[in-house]
């Protein structure tokens, strides 16, 4: 179950994406937030909290939370953040369609893995599309010696809601490499692209928190569709 202030900050997203509250607005006081959820002012600061640190908005001193612009088909780099979640995030209406699934080895020379290094795994690959257009392809390697079956019916929702929610495991850390690569032949068919079109892969490596590697991850998006953000602060060392 959420906790209060995670369902706070999903409203308030809801509500700044939706132009509830538009580009260079306030939000409501922090006492205004807190008796419109029934709620503390704490709980209420730890869901604005979540707002400053993903760049909705910006704290003015003496003025109160300013709403910056967003662009919901920007992919936060950080943090570890589902299709599925972000899609119900931001109202994308995804379709997603199982292309593969099946037993397979993770492949070492795309990975940086060791040749020797043999790690079997259930191999998924699913094709997102936005309001008919195809977005993205999800090729995911889950490890079969820490969740040894996947139906396709998990496959179709949400991995990390199946990790999670039904087997007990708790996603803990992972890496990300950007890089921008011609689109393979395969590729080009699948998202509907003109030939030595230029597509974004982002690999990814997925941990536990006990350290234990589950998943290896390669998304390819459309590089005229998606485009990725960090939201930085300044911080003096």
């Amino acid at each position: 179950m959420s906790k209060k202030y995670e369902t706070i900050y999903r409203e308030l997203v809801h509500k700044i994406t939706n132009q509830v509250y538009p580009v260079n607005s306030f939000l409501p006081s922090e006492n205004e937030l807190a008796t419109a959820y029934g709620t503390s002012r704490e709980t209420v600061r730890k869901a604005l909290a979540s707002l400053l640190e993903n760049g909705f908005i910006h704290k003015i001193k003496g003025k109160g939370s300013l709403v910056l612009d967003f662009d919901k088909y920007a992919f936060p780099i950080s943090g570890l953040t589902s299709y599925r979640e972000l899609d119900n995030l931001f109202d994308m209406h995804t379709q997603t369609t199982v292309l593969q699934l099946k037993k397979a080895n993770v492949p070492q020379a795309s990975f940086h893995l060791d040749s020797t290094e043999i790690l079997p795994a259930t191999y998924i690959q699913r094709l997102r599309t936005v309001n008919g257009e195809p977005i993205v392809i999800d090729s995911d390697y889950v490890l079969t010696s820490v969740v040894p079956e996947i139906s396709r019916a998990v496959a179709q929702d949400s991995l990390y809601h199946y990790f999670e929610q039904e087997l007990g495991l708790k996603i803990g850390y992972g890496n990300k490499e950007f890089t921008v690569v011609p689109a393979t032949e395969e590729q080009c068919a699948i998202l509907k692209l003109t030939p030595n079109s230029a597509v974004v892969s982002v690999k990814g490596i997925t941990h536990l928190q006990d350290n234990t590697l589950i998943q290896f991850t390669e998304s390819i998006h459309r590089a005229d569709k998606f485009k990725f953000i960090e939201h930085a602060r300044r911080q003096s060392i």
